[in-house]
């Protein structure tokens, strides 16, 4: 006859099974915490040891090589502005100023409401960035050039500028004939005006020009392209 185990030897085995699975759970878990301590570990090391960084030395000195994390943190403390920062502002007031004088001309002369309509939507952007930017200047112990008809500024480095030709063109012009010039000089100084916040974006140093640069190039670049699909 097969032997049967009484109910005290069946609840004795149970338990011995019980007992065997928590210590193999207990096991099991220890094993996963000792992984993720050594997977944090390594984490942190390696956040701090990142590829180095050649960072090059001011006038005199030699280059120096830095972690990632000192490189990032001497890039947030050390924003000073350099010659590229000082040119795009500088160079940028007489450029969003010519625009303004285009914008001017718009109500007496267009025939659009589309083209009324960008043209308020440009002087409501680029009046408060002059403003900004002549800020900015002062607050770095610089004036900014005299403001006047963007047909008398120098256009040396200021690509997308209207000539003066261009412009008494643009006065004699009404309706349609104007809409077209308009556009087409507006794109065109759009245009010059991106490529002058690419250029201070990758050149440039200080932090508050480059968000200044970040926003000419975000929403004039969607200006072009709606202006595009109007001519």
């Amino acid at each position: 006859m097969p032997h049967r185990r009484t109910p005290a030897a069946r609840t004795s085995v149970v338990r011995a099974s019980a007992v065997t699975a928590l210590v193999a759970a207990a096991a099991l878990a220890l094993g996963a915490c000792d992984s993720a301590s050594d997977a944090d570990a390594k984490a942190k090391s390696g956040s701090s040891t990142g590829p180095s960084v050649i960072a090059p030395g001011k006038p005199g000195e030699k280059a120096a090589t830095l972690s990632a994390e000192e490189a990032a943190k001497q890039r947030t403390d050390d924003d000073s502005p350099n010659s590229a920062d000082f040119d795009y502002v500088e160079k940028m007031i007489p450029h969003h100023a010519q625009a303004l004088e285009m914008t001017r001309l718009v109500p007496k002369r267009a025939k659009s409401t589309r083209v009324k309509r960008l043209a308020d939507r440009i002087t409501a952007a680029q009046k408060p960035e002059i403003g900004a930017m002549e800020r900015w200047l002062k607050s770095q112990g610089k004036k900014a050039r005299k403001r006047g008809h963007g047909a008398h500024h120098d256009h040396a480095g200021m690509p997308g500028m209207a000539t003066p030709a261009q412009l008494e063109q643009l006065r004699a012009a009404r309706g349609e004939a104007f809409d077209e010039l308009f556009l087409k000089l507006m794109i065109t100084h759009h245009s010059g005006a991106v490529t002058m916040a690419t250029d201070a974006l990758s050149e440039g140093n200080n932090l508050l020009v480059e968000e200044m640069a970040n926003d000419v190039v975000a929403q004039q670049t969607a200006e072009i392209n709606r202006m595009r699909g109007m001519s």
